[in-house]
């Protein structure tokens, strides 16, 4: 029978977690430095860093006691590359599910996030021309978001992360090459 009674105690104690969780909702921006990963590039042709920026709104759902969430965001985002001397930039609606871990004290606390996210193109030219080779971008992103910050006084959160594209987001046709957007995101959020 005690094994019963403490069994449901358990019970009761985690449907008294989310309960108890803390909602925060904000604004996330910050600088990108994009770049596309081709496989089988030819030497004429090497793909540079861009910078571009993120903004949009960000919720956030933790459970107090252990420290761990979800971080959602609906972030417009330019991602891109340098190539043959042309800048090719595209714009991204990126839509990151982040599993977030939050320790600290209460005034300043570190993060560690990561999950997947999917984008989907909003703008910038579909058909470049760059040397003899035309390149396309796609319409659909997917990879995964790994990163690191810091929560000052529960509202202010300052961090990197890195943008890890899985999915083909540009094809050289003439090539037979396709390329993966990959960059760094330095991001700053206030959250309510």
């Amino acid at each position: 029978m005690k094994r019963i009674y403490l069994a449901l105690l358990v019970l009761l104690a985690f449907i008294a977690l989310p309960a108890q969780a803390q909602f925060k909702w904000g604004i996330k921006g910050g600088a990108n430095v994009a770049n596309v990963h081709f496989k089988d590039l030819p030497s004429n042709l090497k793909s540079e860093n861009i910078s571009g920026f993120h903004i949009g709104p960000m919720v956030e759902w933790t459970v107090p006691l252990v420290g761990v969430g979800l971080d959602f965001s609906l972030l417009y985002s330019q991602m891109g590359m340098d190539i043959g001397n042309t800048t090719i930039k595209s714009d991204y609606l990126d839509v990151p599910l982040n599993l977030k871990w939050k320790f600290g004290v209460p005034i300043a606390k570190i993060y560690l996030a990561a999950g997947p996210f999917v984008g989907f193109r909003l703008g910038g030219a579909k058909i470049w021309d760059v040397i003899s080779s035309q390149i396309e971008a796609k319409t659909f992103s997917a990879g995964l978001n790994m990163g690191a910050g810091i929560e000052l006084v529960k509202h202010l959160q300052v961090g990197v992360n890195y943008h890890l594209g899985m999915t083909d987001n540009y094809s050289i046709a003439k090539l037979g090459s396709d390329g993966k957007n990959r960059g760094w995101q330095i991001s700053a959020a206030l959250l309510f």
